[in-house]
């Protein structure tokens, strides 16, 4: 893939921020420095031919794009910023429009005139997506002299490639979805966004955290993550997969799920519940492994309406725990989906304003900055959340024809759930695995969620009928 770099600039608020702000990293935030800036990729193809004409392109896309960003900025100023810590260790975020070395948002601009949208759609890796997506393998605390957020803009032969990556001590999956939506408001025309970013960190956590910490001496050297933070060495060999769940899917998975009425008087499972009891067992299936090897099952979750009081959802920050849980193998194996989803939907359940505080406390005393594959034996792990609305992205060119993670924190077992651009229930999977297993899941048809009927005929099983081809779209 020919990519070349046509420009690169920095974008600071249209309006000037007065005075020095500074928002201390809490406890939600710091366990993110050692992991990678958190990728994302949009795809958009364009329906008009003459905007990838210049000077149309420049003038009505990139320049649109930049000065929407510059104006969405006066409200989310802190992703102009840098991180900073005082002699004591303690972390913040800043802005200051006088300070030099605050630049604030990278913006590049490239092209691949030989690539097209239906290049770049391919549900396996993302490996044509590294030259892409910007920042891959350089570290959150990398943010102590590297932009905060860094966008790539890439003309293709018939649309546009925009990969972003955003510090993750700086702000979780809702913030970033909360910042993508309201910059395309503005770039769609409105003069002011829908919903303002609520900044005040210190309502969500005002513990001083002292951390030993340093940041690589050459800024601009290409990190392998080693000498920041402790980050983790290059992970082994890895496959990555999109699966896409149709609508009558997740239906059907839901209601597998929920054939069993629970014996405890428990809740119906949802539907995050049921499609991660599927993905868990299927994984563990694939695994091959021992009925007494303990799998774990981890979950970033959302912990704004846990924490009492409960924090705005526009809190712009991370407020995102993890929620492990774990059972042997063989168990999950041998019982239906209600089995796996149970058990998530314990661990979830339990994951209380009282349990948040506990783990925050108990971190407090004894920080250890973890690395991003940390998240249990035999995992299988959740980011992301097909709640956010990744595809009303619209920054007046359509909706995007895909949206993905790039190559950054991804380990054997991580998944990303988004929105399906079917719409409905429909759900995006993409996970990680080794090549052996990921194999053995694209086989199963239970997984896939295809029966045989007639000996040769395939369709999609949804307990009503059979409403599609199979049960991936």
């Amino acid at each position: 893939m020919k990519i070349k770099i046509i420009s690169k600039t920095h974008v600071k608020p249209n309006k000037p921020i007065l005075g020095k702000q500074q928002f201390q990293l809490t406890t939600f935030d710091l366990p993110y420095l050692a992991f990678y800036y958190n990728q994302k990729f949009l795809l958009y193809k364009f329906q008009n031919p003459l905007d990838l004409e210049e000077p149309t392109f420049q003038n009505d896309v990139v320049e649109k794009l930049k000065d929407g960003l510059g104006s969405v900025l006066e409200d989310f100023y802190q992703l102009a910023g840098k991180l900073a810590k005082d002699d004591e260790g303690v972390f913040r975020v800043e802005y200051d429009a006088d300070d030099e070395e605050v630049k604030g948002v990278e913006f590049s601009v490239a092209e691949a005139p030989d690539v097209s949208v239906g290049d770049l759609t391919v549900e396996d890796g993302t490996a044509k997506l590294e030259e892409l997506v910007p920042y891959s393998r350089i570290s959150n605390l990398e943010g102590l002299s590297r932009p905060l957020l860094v966008i790539q803009v890439t003309k293709l032969k018939d649309g546009l490639a925009m990969g972003l990556a955003f510090n993750h001590a700086v702000l979780d999956g809702t913030a970033t979805w909360h910042f993508m939506s309201s910059w395309s408001e503005i770039c769609s025309g409105v003069k002011t966004i829908s919903t303002q970013p609520f900044l005040d960190r210190a309502k969500a956590r005002d513990t001083r955290v002292k951390l030993d910490l340093t940041a690589p001496k050459d800024p601009n050297a290409s990190s392998n993550g080693e000498d920041a933070g402790n980050v983790a060495a290059e992970p082994p060999q890895l496959v990555e997969k999109v699966f896409k769940f149709s609508d009558s899917a997740i239906h059907t998975i839901k209601s597998r799920a929920n054939s069993v009425i629970p014996s405890d008087g428990s809740k119906p499972f949802s539907t995050f519940q049921s499609l991660a009891s599927h993905i868990w067992r299927h994984v563990t299936l694939a695994r091959e492994l021992k009925p007494e090897d303990i799998t774990v099952f981890t979950v970033f979750a959302d912990c704004r309406r846990r924490v009492d009081p409960p924090m705005p959802d526009e809190y712009f920050g991370n407020m995102i725990q993890a929620i492990f849980t774990g059972t042997a193998a063989g168990l999950l194996a041998a019982h239906g989906p209600e089995f796996g989803a149970s058990v998530v939907q314990k661990a979830i359940v339990a994951h209380d304003a009282r349990v948040v505080d506990a783990r925050n406390e108990e971190w407090e005393k004894s920080p250890q900055i973890f690395q991003f594959k940390d998240a249990g034996v035999n995992c299988v792990a959740v980011g992301s959340s097909p709640r956010f609305k990744v595809y009303e992205v619209d920054f007046g060119w359509g909706k995007p024809e895909t949206v993905r993670s790039g190559s950054n924190n991804r380990f054997n077992g991580m998944m990303y759930l988004y929105q399906g651009k079917a719409g409905g229930a429909s759900i995006d999977v993409e996970i990680s695995l080794e090549p052996h297993v990921m194999e053995k899941l694209e086989k199963s048809k239970e997984f896939l969620l295809i029966e045989e009927e007639d000996g040769n005929k395939l369709s999609n099983g949804n307990g009503n009928g059979h409403a599609n081809s199979n049960g991936l779209v």
